[in-house]
């Protein structure tokens, strides 16, 4: 099913995504990668407060590269999500609600998706320069010396991605595999 939402999340809107679904969103989501995942994990540990809001965004694990003339961003595909999935249950029990990037999630991110009604959505990998089309804005707003890897908040239009692990833990990556073998 086509889907067409507004960011941040509502959980009511999260609710209704089903594995499977496509989905553009357009409104508001933030950058994340390695680097400024482990950071904002040593910030809570150090019981500071986070350079972004959480409650009900969307983290798009994604390091863009430098934007052409006339251009807002760079290529900007997703990259891989399990490698912050480490820092993930925690950030989606202090309200994180969705993820944008590519490939598996482990049982913890799972688990957490489902207890916090939370949404992992895939973005087509190698397709950076078709992305960044539907970027009209991106702003450096927190850790600016990681380079490619600070956070940035984004404004998207019509963001396409497909709903991997819905708010209930059904799975395209498993669903998807039983349904071949038929």
């Amino acid at each position: 099913m086509e889907k067409y939402i507004k960011a941040p999340l509502e959980k009511e809107i999260v609710k209704t995504l089903r594995a499977g679904d496509y989905v553009y969103i357009t409104g508001t989501i933030y950058t994340a990668r390695d680097a400024a995942h482990k950071r904002m994990d040593e910030t809570l540990r150090e019981g500071k407060e986070l350079p972004v809001p959480l409650k009900d965004e969307i983290v798009y694990y994604m390091g863009p590269s430098p934007a052409r003339d006339g251009r807002v961003i760079g290529s900007a595909g997703p990259t891989t999500a399990s490698r912050m999935d480490k820092y993930t249950p925690k950030l989606l029990d202090l309200g994180l609600g969705g993820m944008i990037g590519k490939g598996k999630r482990s049982k913890e991110v799972i688990d957490a998706i489902i207890r916090n009604q939370s949404v992992y959505f895939a973005a087509v990998g190698g397709a950076g320069a078709l992305l960044s089309k539907c970027i009209q804005e991106s702003e450096v707003v927190a850790y600016d010396d990681l380079g490619t890897e600070a956070i940035r908040r984004l404004t998207v239009k019509n963001f396409p991605v497909i709903v991997v692990i819905d708010c209930e833990g059904n799975n395209l990556y498993e669903t998807a595999i039983e349904q071949y073998k038929k």
